[in-house]
Formats: structure tokens, C-alpha cells, sequence
């Protein structure tokens, strides 16, 4: 049975930022995690990104809403990582916070 997370992180740069700074985010993550996971996929659709990871054998779905003061980020845990959703949901609470923060500088590459 999968669980479900939804984190909200409200935010005040407006869709078009706070879109452009998950993007960078998301793609970031996918950079440095690239080596453990066997596939992953993002796919936008105007403020909205669906996104599917496979790592160790177990699918991990998520949804990220973007909207003009906030992020509504829902992630759907296979049963086997179920028992780390309190610290998924902590993990992406931090992540996007830092993401939206006002004076996000983005690493150079």
C-alpha cells in the first residue's frame, strides 16, 4: 500500500520564480543522486511537474504544484519506503524552503 506526503512551503516570488528555482532544484537532485537511481522522469505541464524516480527496485511518484504563494508538493511512497516518510517529509520541507528562499543563489556548474 502506498502513503502518501504533502508538504506545503509558502513562499512570496510569484509562479514564474518560484517555477524556475524548482526546476533548477529538481534538476540538481537528479545531478547529484544520478549514479543511485535506475531511472528518473520530470514532466511539466504550466506550473505543475510530475515526476517518477525508480531506485532499489521501488517506483516513487510525486506531484509538485506551483502557485503565486506557495508549493504544494505531494510524493506517493511505495510500501517499502513507507517507513521513512517522516523523514522524506522533513528532507523536502527543507529542500524547497532553501529552494524559495529570497537570496537563492543557484550553484554554479
Amino acid at each position: 500500500m502506498q502513503k502518501s506526503i504533502v508538504v506545503t512551503v509558502p513562499h512570496e516570488l510569484g509562479a514564474e520564480v518560484a517555477r524556475k528555482r524548482v526546476a533548477e532544484g529538481v534538476e540538481q537532485l537528479r545531478s547529484a543522486y544520478i549514479e543511485k537511481l535506475a531511472h528518473s522522469e520530470i514532466s511539466w505541464t504550466g506550473d505543475r511537474a510530475d515526476l517518477k524516480v525508480v531506485a532499489l527496485g521501488q517506483t516513487t511518484t510525486a506531484r509538485i504544484d506551483v502557485m503565486n504563494d506557495s508549493l504544494r508538493i505531494e510524493v506517493f511512497l511505495p510500501w517499502l519506503v513507507a517507513a521513512l516518510a517522516g523523514r522524506v517529509q522533513a528532507v523536502l520541507t527543507a529542500s524547497a524552503e532553501s529552494a524559495l528562499r529570497i537570496e537563492h543563489k543557484p550553484p554554479k556548474g
